[in-house]
């Protein structure tokens, strides 16, 4: 039965948090993707002030082979990473053990919530990591069916957390007792970051809320 795994890991622990680290204060999210053993290029959404900027630091990379824009629209791009076929790292572990990628972002550490076959391929990836010196903090593991009923509104785990703690620090009363100063320092991320996700997660609460408002009402 399908397993959903969900762990953070710092930056430095893989190939693809490296090359990306070398960019100051952008906001990375990877598109949901199936890697293949044979080549892995990740479909990147990047967000920050300085694009250039990133593209520069990411074509350096010994590991990168090509670095293609596909839609650049001020502030926010979709890139096509080619990656060198030395690589190996926690993107090839997942094509290894065939797992799919559902959601992977950073604001400083990574997150990822992948979909394998079944447990068993969770803990053979957990030891291939181990074997490597990769580092991961397991957050959550649960069948596909059980994460389906247990996450409302289609948050991701990001946009759910940072919401939280805006609601628990105050950012939302008025007069406000938290800043995205505050919040943002908290998670140790930019304040554009901190906006940007939780007019995105706000976004999907608001919507779904007035839609079954609307059904009530009819």
């Amino acid at each position: 039965m399908a397993v959903i795994a969900e762990f953070t890991v710092a930056p430095e622990q893989f190939v693809l948090g490296q090359v990306l680290s070398r960019a100051s204060d952008i906001e990375v999210e990877m598109e949901r993707v199936v890697p293949s053993s044979q080549r892995v290029m990740p479909y990147i959404w990047v967000r920050g002030d300085d694009l250039a900027s990133f593209e520069e630091a990411i074509q350096s990379s010994d590991y990168v082979e090509e670095v293609v824009p596909l839609d650049v629209v001020g502030n926010r791009g979709l890139y096509r990473v080619e990656w060198s076929e030395d690589v190996r790292s926690l993107i090839y572990a997942m094509a290894a053990f065939d797992a799919t990628i559902l959601e992977a972002n950073s604001t400083g550490q990574w997150f990822f919530r992948i979909r394998f076959e079944d447990q068993n391929r969770v803990a053979e990836f957990n030891e291939f990591l181990n074997d490597r010196g990769i580092d991961i903090t397991m957050t959550r593991l649960y069948r596909l069916h059980e994460g389906e009923r247990e996450r409302p509104f289609g948050l991701t785990e990001t946009q759910q957390r940072v919401l939280s703690l805006a609601i628990e620090r105050g950012y939302f009363e008025v007069p406000r007792r938290a800043t995205l100063r505050d919040i943002a320092a908290e998670l140790d991320v930019s304040e554009q970051s901190v906006s940007e996700t939780i007019r995105r997660g706000a976004n999907k609460v608001l919507k779904q809320t007035l839609v079954q408002l609307e059904a009530v009402s009819e």
